[in-house]
């Protein structure tokens, strides 16, 4: 009886979390979304701040973490709503991706701006013409790729450059409501072995997976989204058909930061055996850990921390990269030392995460519930 009585009280002090369709979340895959943010921001960091090829550019593949938030997004996406379509209209599920997914969009390219227009040490580089700012600002706000400014290197989204693989999250949402719902698993394989092919032809001839995010690589963004996205869509439609290992959020997530650190490999005999790693990564291990993460329980000891790591994840992901560019610009034009520069990024770090929490509570949260109301009301209205 006290047993029962302990349970019981451990599952109201940690409730479930549940998506609009009531559905549970992947408890690990939420956690692991986390991680993987969490190390995007470290790359971001130290490699702009360092120098891409030191000692000190610490995970160096994490911009591979785009392509595991494609793979996870399709097999989500596939989990809350390839049951739903006879009750739900194309409409109603893009109402539903844009109040999940615009109100931090807005957020990041307004804390972008900001970023631009006042970041003390970008004074020398932040030059733009206030016409010009203002239409990379407004086509953010519409994730739309935006023109060049100033001290930007050509980014697509200038203005917060993260956004790109939003803009291509986008796309998958519009391509799932519109075309790949329809699909039997067997197509969906089909285009993940296609696609998974024309990406090892890119990656070996480019050396690497990381590119997308400028107009001179961006016809690589719909590509890595394709591959993942469906594979993610893929994997949900026959997981029931592959055994599969349960491993713990820390597991998994100690195998992508291995992943991610991992250095850059030579070229041997025609072959570029970084650009053949970062494929292997997307197209063999990220299928594994999601499914892996997908049928995996946190366990009671880890259980907040996922809730927290998931939730805080697209935040983070979405709102860091002005203070990334703020230690950058430090970097470049005052030209510290290895400790000052540290302790920079030491201090930095954890106001990302403050400024990401307090996104979430103060903005996305209150934002979204009261979108999802003012919807609801108009349906019962209706």
């Amino acid at each position: 009886m006290n047993n029962v009585s302990a349970l019981g009280r451990a599952s109201d002090s940690v409730r479930t979390d549940r998506t609009s369709s009531g559905k549970e979340h992947f408890e690990v895959l939420d956690g692991l979304r986390g991680s993987a943010a969490f190390l995007i921001v470290i790359f971001h960091l130290f490699n702009y701040s360092f120098g891409w090829d030191t000692s000190l550019s610490l995970v160096r593949h994490a911009y591979l973490a785009v392509d595991f938030f494609f793979g996870l997004s399709g097999f989500v996406v596939a989990y809350a709503y390839d049951d739903r379509w006879t009750r739900m209209s194309v409409l109603q599920f893009f109402r539903i991706r844009l109040i999940r997914l615009h109100p931090l969009v807005l957020l990041g390219a307004t804390l972008g701006l900001l970023g631009y227009i006042f970041d003390p040490f970008g004074k020398a580089i932040n030059h733009t013409p206030a016409p010009m700012l203002l239409l990379a600002y407004l086509t953010s706000l519409l994730l739309l790729p935006s023109p060049p400014v100033g001290g930007r290197s050509g980014e697509t989204q200038a203005i917060n450059a993260p956004a790109w693989s939003l803009m291509q999250e986008y796309l998958g949402n519009i391509a799932y409501a519109l075309i790949l719902r329809r699909l039997r698993a067997i197509t969906l394989g089909i285009i993940f072995v296609l696609s998974g092919l024309l990406l090892i032809w890119v990656a070996n001839t480019r050396g690497s997976l990381d590119g997308g995010w400028g107009y001179s690589v961006i016809w690589m963004a719909p590509l890595r989204l394709t591959v993942s996205f469906v594979m993610g869509l893929w994997l949900y439609r026959i997981q029931d058909r592959i055994r599969r290992p349960k491993i713990g959020l820390l597991a998994l997530s100690i195998v992508l930061v291995v992943v991610f650190q991992m250095p850059k490999f030579p070229n041997v005999g025609g072959f570029s055996l970084n650009g053949l790693y970062d494929v292997a990564c997307v197209l063999l291990l990220f299928p594994v850990i999601i499914l892996c993460g997908a049928h995996s329980e946190a366990g009671t000891g880890m259980i907040r921390l996922c809730k927290f790591s998931g939730k805080l994840s697209y935040p983070l992901y979405i709102t860091h990269i002005p203070f990334v560019y703020v230690v950058a610009n430090f970097a470049s034009t005052r030209h510290p030392g290895t400790s000052v520069l540290l302790g920079w990024i030491l201090l930095v770090l954890p106001f990302a995460i403050a400024v990401a929490w307090l996104a979430l509570k103060y903005w996305d949260e209150p934002v979204r519930a009261w979108l999802t109301r003012r919807y609801s009301t108009k349906r019962t209205n209706v």
